[in-house]
């Protein structure tokens, strides 16, 4: 998500960097790369048109002339802006009033509203809500098998409908349904077209007149570029929309349409999907992502991501088998799993700030995703025995290993030497205890922090 932006966006910024005093020549230079590299992400060419005249006016300002680090300093701007583009802050649900509160899902065929539809019932059941599953799309019978698998899932009960209904009737039925249930959040997945047409909107508009929608969230394919957010648009125009949930945004997606949907519409981005499984679905924050696209990484979102998966009871063992010096393969192959469940490597290290500037070094080490799915197969080739006890592995295990992983021998050594070397370091920082206050305190045994 936004590699290729943030590659582009890291080169200006160093070229300008690079200039002892900045001048409105060079800052324009600057910004004119900076232009190239929005267009290039498929930005809407009015959007990058008054964010660059806005960047602009601010940066040639005596304050950052004359700062002791310009080039920060229009760093500094470009976040500003580009946090304000992207909507400002967070923007939560509507929850709050009549109860239930009922959402509706709308966007074109193929955008991913029925998954992302089950995305966001798990988001919110384990916000402590009671979600309903609702599938009203009746012109496509896998839509509502597909729910009906996704809701048994994620443990979310779903209405009960056929193909032979009205999405108007399902609807009206399902609310009334939650209402007697319990259900306190209702959920409709409804039909969408190739393209946007009167049937689709007419029959969006019915159900918008007679169910009380607290949201109509407009979910968008975020590889599509531009072509979504001029969906979006006459979606708005016709329905208006409460918010836009970007589905796909761990593929390709250039970003040009997290970028324009919310200066286009007006309305706020709430979620991305940034994976297939059903729990890759992220509330949307437009600083954390502004610092993404600069390359600062976004270290809030990697603490809630290891926070959502890891079990407290699975850390505490964890804790105790470091303090005993009982780590086993086993163990590290355990943490890999943990890992995945947090999403690609490849999002999590662009999370990290520097990793984008560690990549452009070409003698540096560069991060590769492929080596966590080849150390996770290494692992997995050596028995139960070996994985206990890597000190048994001699070169003739190690060459089966590898022939069972598809690996090389080689890359069965660098596995164990990265093992044994998180032994020895686990090894050193054991007792030593942390910094609080300017002293150091020791770490009281078997606790997580």
């Amino acid at each position: 998500m936004f590699e290729k932006l943030t590659d582009r966006l890291e080169s200006a910024f160093k070229k300008l960097r690079g200039h002892g005093k900045l001048t409105e020549e060079n800052i324009q230079e600057a910004m004119g790369e900076v232009r190239t590299a929005l267009l290039e992400a498929d930005v809407n060419f009015a959007v990058v048109k008054e964010f660059i005249a806005t960047v602009t006016e601010k940066a040639v300002g005596r304050e950052v002339l004359a700062s002791l680090s310009p080039g920060q300093q229009v760093v500094k701007v470009v976040h500003e802006e580009l946090v304000a583009l992207l909507g400002g802050q967070a923007q939560p649900l509507r929850l709050d009033g009549r109860q239930p509160v009922v959402m509706l899902l709308a966007g074109l065929q193929g955008s991913g509203k029925t998954t992302t539809a089950a995305k966001l019932a798990l988001q919110l059941k384990t916000k402590g809500r009671h979600p309903f599953l609702v599938p009203a799309d009746v012109y496509r019978p896998a839509a509502i098998e597909q729910l009906h698998i996704l809701g048994e899932q994620i443990g979310v009960p779903v209405f009960s409908s056929t193909t032979a209904q009205n999405p108007v009737d399902i609807a009206r039925r399902a609310v009334a349904e939650a209402s007697t249930s319990g259900y306190d959040t209702v959920l409709i997945d409804t039909a969408g077209r190739l393209h946007v047409d009167d049937a689709l909107m007419n029959e969006l508009r019915e159900i918008s007149r007679v169910v009380p929608l607290a949201e109509i969230l407009f979910v968008a394919d975020a590889m599509t570029g531009q072509d979504a957010v001029t969906v979006a648009e006459r979606f708005n125009a016709e329905l208006e929309i409460t918010g836009v949930i970007l589905s796909k945004m761990e593929g390709d997606a250039r970003g040009g349409a997290a970028l324009s949907v919310k200066k286009v519409t007006g309305k706020p981005i709430k979620f991305v999907g940034v994976g297939e499984s059903v729990e890759a679905l992220e509330v949307f924050h437009p600083d954390r992502t502004a610092s993404r696209i600069l390359g600062m990484g976004d270290v809030l979102s990697l603490i809630e991501k290891a926070e959502a998966v890891v079990d407290k009871k699975n850390a505490e063992q964890l804790a105790q088998k470091i303090h005993k010096n009982t780590f086993t393969l086993e163990d590290f192959l355990d943490q890999i799993q943990q890992i995945k469940k947090m999403g690609s490597l490849e999002q999590l290290l662009g999370m990290i700030p520097g990793v984008s500037k560690l990549k452009q070094l070409k003698d540096g080490p560069q991060p590769d995703p492929k080596e966590l799915g080849k150390t996770e197969a290494i692992i997995r080739s050596m028995t139960l025995k070996e994985r206990r006890n890597y000190k048994i592995i001699d070169g003739s295990r190690r060459a089966r290993i590898a022939k069972g992983s598809g690996t090389t021998v080689a890359e069965v050594n660098r596995v164990l030497k990265s093992y044994t070397m998180m032994l020895k370091m686990m090894k050193k920082m054991k007792g030593k205890g942390v910094m609080t206050g300017g002293k150091r305190r020791k770490i009281p045994k078997g606790m997580v922090r």
